[in-house]
């Protein structure tokens, strides 16, 4: 297949995502909207994984090409292409389906667990997974639930999962995140989640980095294989 990757943060890159995609044998290819237009007509696509970024979902503003990208997973919500949005990506993805944006109640950074929803255990996408799923979280924004879409699973905070249609998801997590990253994050690039302070502890966060992000890129590879089953069988 060939998948679209919306990049959009350059210190938001596909991660595992990435690497299992290109394992699997699919041609990945990665997209900036500030950088210009899609390289190739949308309906070239089998795909469309949206991923993290710096900036807020609704700061059209000041990010105009956000509204770039919104268009065009808007206009793959319409044609039904098997979409991922993650974080970012998944507020876009709301935003495109109908749905609302803003800050959460408080922002989440680090590890921590997100539980699925009765639908949710029943969705192709979490299927057979336990109900409550260890993740890595760095956001201070989140989605409501879109018109007509499906609760998938939240946390303590937020909607942390949803599906509209049937062949497009948005998470609130960042299932492709690689060790170095969560560690760029913190200590350089991004030292909050999009902007707003975080009680989180650096030192720490190394820590459970070494600890955890194993068996989380383990987890995202395994989530990403799924998505991308999912739009095999749509093709």
């Amino acid at each position: 297949m060939r998948v679209l990757a919306v990049i959009n943060h350059a210190l938001c890159d596909a991660g595992v995502f990435g690497e299992e995609a290109i394992a699997g044998g699919h041609r990945v290819d990665e997209w900036q909207p500030s950088e210009g237009p899609l390289p190739r007509p949308l309906s070239d696509y089998d795909a469309i994984i949206s991923f993290g970024g710096g900036m807020q979902a609704d700061e059209d503003e000041r990010y105009p090409w956000l509204r770039t990208a919104l268009d065009v997973l808007q206009a793959g919500v319409e044609r039904e292409v098997p979409t991922l949005g993650l974080c970012l990506g998944g507020q876009m993805l709301a935003r495109a389906a109908g749905g609302t944006v803003g800050p959460a109640p408080r922002a989440e950074a680090g590890f921590d667990e997100v539980e699925l929803t009765e639908a949710g255990r029943q969705d192709p996408l979490f299927a057979g997974l336990p109900q409550i799923l260890p993740v890595y979280q760095w956001h201070s924004y989140s989605f409501g639930l879109p018109p007509n879409a499906v609760a998938l699973a939240s946390s303590a905070v937020c909607l942390q999962a949803f599906r509209v249609g049937r062949r497009a998801w948005g998470l609130q997590w960042h299932p492709e995140v690689t060790a170095d990253t969560a560690l760029m994050w913190a200590q350089q690039a991004i030292p909050a989640a999009n902007g707003v302070p975080v009680d989180l502890d650096p030192a720490q966060l190394a820590v459970a980095v070494a600890e955890r992000m194993q068996q989380s890129n383990r987890d995202g590879r395994e989530l990403c294989r799924r998505f991308l089953n999912i739009a095999e069988q749509a093709r």
